[in-house]
Parts: structure tokens; C-alpha cells; sequence
């Protein structure tokens, strides 16, 4: 793999969870790292500040800058944005990791929360790559990544949970566009997806407690994932949805044992992975 040393990546939602594993594995690297999020003060059911998550920055050997961010706001983002390009020189990857999520179907969904899903996750990632534009053009191998979901149009990935289902793939046809929008500036568009529930915040708050966490991956095999995807060439490497396990395999990983929080527990199948996408390695549990 190639070195990420004096990148920029802005980073939504890195305060904890998936956006901060990416950070830190650029990191390691030497890279610097935005931390874009709203968590300044401590959350009561929610680990990690914009403070707290600079500190591991640094202590993994990258420069970080926290900055409290609302993806909603076309305001917040544009002086995040400059306020990041003045410290570090510009923008190089511009990572969508903020994300709301309420599995309420349509009869009884609060039209609020499906705004606020809207409006972070589909309408956020739409802005602040358009904001990030003009920046990444001036970049050498600039990336966007999304992470959301391959857009597999079947009727299970809606029925239970359509206002999510829409608010998640609408990201996903951000990719689709602006890969297309950008790819004669050789500015990279895709989105990555894991295979399995990673134990975040939100898999042990809002889809099943500590027993989902221990059936789930670390988000360390995203972060693995999306370091290999920001080394590629830029202007080869557009539009594209990729699985986590998918694309670390076909760049010559055979160990996924690592990234299991209980390897005494089969892993739990994330929402919209494609039916025919063959995973590398079995999700069973592995015999003690």
C-alpha cells in the first residue's frame, strides 16, 4: 500500500466510531485529519468528542484539527472547509461518515426524524462534497468517499425501514452522479459498504446491544478498506460501490479473523449487501 504522509482528509462524523478508525489508520501514515463533527461535550450514551478523538489523532502520528461541524449547515461546512485548507495547505480526501439512523417504517415514521435522516445523511454528503470541489481540484489524487450502501434496488432493503433505505442510498446516488460529474477531473467518487454490522455506537445503542456488537466486525476493516481505496489512482478508481471484505481481498488479504470483536460468534450480515456478492471468508463462528 502507499502512504497517506501530509494528505488532508475532512472527516465528517469522526469523533467516534467508523470516521475515527479512518483518521487514525491515515494517521499512522502521517496524515492530517479533520475531525468535522457536532460532539464538543461529552454525550451521555455516546464515547468520544472532537477533543478526545484529536488526541488519539495525534498519539497514532497525525495532525489533527477538531472542528464542531454540522453537515446541515451550508455555513458550518464552507468555514470548516477553509478553516482546514488554511492550516494544512488544502483538502486531498473528503470522507462522508456522518449519518442518522431510525428504522421506523413509513406508517409510523415522525416526518422530523426522516428530515434529519434526509438532511444528514443524502442532502450532508451531497453539500459538503460540492463544497470540497474546488479544493480537491488543486489536489494530487484527490478522493471522495462515501460510506453507504451498493445501490441493489430490491424490495427488502425498504420494506421494513423505507425512510432510511431512501435517506442511505441517496447518498449512494451522489456517487453514481458525481463520479460521472468529476471523472474528467480525476477526482474519485465511491462509496464502501461493510459486509457485516461493525461494532459502533449505533449497532449497540439502537440495532441490538452488546449481543450485535459481539456478532460484528471492529471498524478497523473499513479503515483498512478505505486507506487501500486513497491510495489508488484517483482517475482510476470512479464510481465504483465496493464491499469492505470484497476489496481487501482482491488486494491480496486471507486474514479477516483480526477484525471479529468474538470469534466465537457467527457475524451478523449488514442491511443492503448484494445477494450475489460472495464473501472471501466464512462468517461462521470460528471453532475454539
Amino acid at each position: 500500500m502507499g502512504s497517506l504522509k501530509g494528505k488532508t482528509l475532512f472527516i465528517t462524523g469522526a469523533s467516534r466510531g467508523i470516521g475515527l478508525a479512518i483518521g487514525k489508520r491515515a494517521a499512522q501514515d502521517g496524515a492530517n485529519i479533520v475531525i468535522a463533527a457536532k460532539t464538543a461535550e461529552p454525550h451521555p450514551k455516546l464515547e468520544g468528542t472532537i477533543y478526545t478523538a484529536a488526541k488519539e489523532i495525534e498519539d497514532a502520528g497525525g495532525q489533527a484539527l477538531p472542528l464542531v461541524v454540522d453537515v446541515r449547515s451550508e455555513e458550518s461546512v464552507d468555514n470548516a472547509m477553509k478553516a482546514a485548507a488554511e492550516k494544512f495547505g488544502g483538502i486531498d480526501i473528503v470522507v462522508n461518515n456522518a449519518s442518522a439512523i431510525n428504522l421506523t417504517p413509513v406508517q409510523k415514521i415522525d416526518m422530523k426524524r426522516f428530515d434529519l435522516m434526509h438532511q444528514i445523511n443524502t442532502r450532508g454528503t451531497l453539500l459538503c462534497s460540492k463544497l470540497a470541489i474546488p479544493y480537491l481540484k488543486e489536489a494530487e489524487n484527490p478522493h471522495i468517499l462515501m460510506l453507504s450502501p451498493p445501490l441493489d434496488m430490491q424490495e427488502k432493503w425498504f420494506k421494513n425501514h423505507t425512510p432510511y433505505s431512501i435517506a442511505k442510498y441517496g447518498m449512494s446516488l451522489v456517487v453514481l452522479g458525481l463520479a460521472g460529474e468529476l471523472r474528467s477531473k480525476k477526482i474519485g467518487v465511491n462509496a464502501l459498504w461493510p459486509r457485516t454490522t461493525i461494532a459502533t455506537a449505533a449497532v449497540q445503542n439502537l440495532l441490538g446491544g452488546d449481543m450485535m456488537v459481539q456478532a460484528s466486525r471492529t471498524p478497523d476493516i473499513l479503515a483498512d478498506a478505505a486507506h487501500l481505496i486513497f491510495t489508488k489512482p484517483s482517475g482510476d478508481t470512479t464510481g465504483n460501490f465496493f464491499i469492505d471484505d470484497t476489496l481487501l481481498a482482491e488486494n491480496g488479504m486471507t486474514d479477516f479473523d483480526k477484525y471479529r470483536v468474538n470469534p466465537k460468534v457467527n457475524l451478523q450480515p449488514d442491511f443492503f449487501v448484494p445477494d450475489d456478492s460472495e464473501a472471501p471468508a466464512s462468517l461462521a463462528a470460528i471453532e475454539a
